[in-house]
């Protein structure tokens, strides 16, 4: 009796290996600086006594720090084409990501963090013995206000290319 050969399986996939190339780019260094000025804000916020629109600020800063260590990963990784619908179109969801997300809701915890430090700045005077937020709240503004400027780059960067007729992020 002849045999039958198996039936095929699923294709396999290749083995995960980091894409060394966007790691050295523009965008993938600029997603580094992102990522730890952002947990920087986050955590300076979150391990200090916070109270009314400084929840906002924590709620975007801690959203977008988020969707860009997925974006990092799955570009790091070379795996987007594995997010539906997002995937063949990722330099314009790096785009979007960064010009509206990232600029907008950074400027605006930045803008936040800047008023409670304006707020609190009669406790930087010499000699005031209670505790004082002033330090931790225009730290963290400038952190948000910095990482407000890195999603800028990138966000122009990523237009560059997508007025260059490029669909790759690097």
């Amino acid at each position: 009796p002849p045999t039958v050969p198996p039936p095929p399986g699923p294709p396999a996939r290749g083995s995960l290996s980091l894409h060394r190339a966007y790691l050295r780019s523009p965008l993938g260094l600029l997603r580094l600086g992102q990522l730890a000025l952002g947990a920087a804000f986050w955590v300076t916020v979150a391990a200090h006594k916070y109270e009314g629109a400084a929840h906002f600020a924590l709620f975007a800063a801690v959203l977008v720090w988020l969707l860009t260590l997925a974006l990092f990963g799955l570009s790091l990784l070379g795996r987007w084409e594995l997010v539906p619908w997002l995937g063949s179109r990722w330099l314009l969801t790096n785009l979007v990501h960064d010009l509206a997300l990232g600029v907008g809701l950074y400027a605006a915890a930045a803008g936040i963090m800047g008023h409670k430090a304006k707020q609190r700045s009669f406790c930087n005077l010499p000699g005031y013995s209670q505790h004082c937020l002033y330090s931790a709240y225009l730290s963290a503004s400038i952190c948000g206000g910095i990482t407000a400027c890195l999603y800028l780059f990138s966000g122009l960067y990523c237009l560059l290319r997508r007025c260059q007729d490029q669909r790759d992020i690097i």
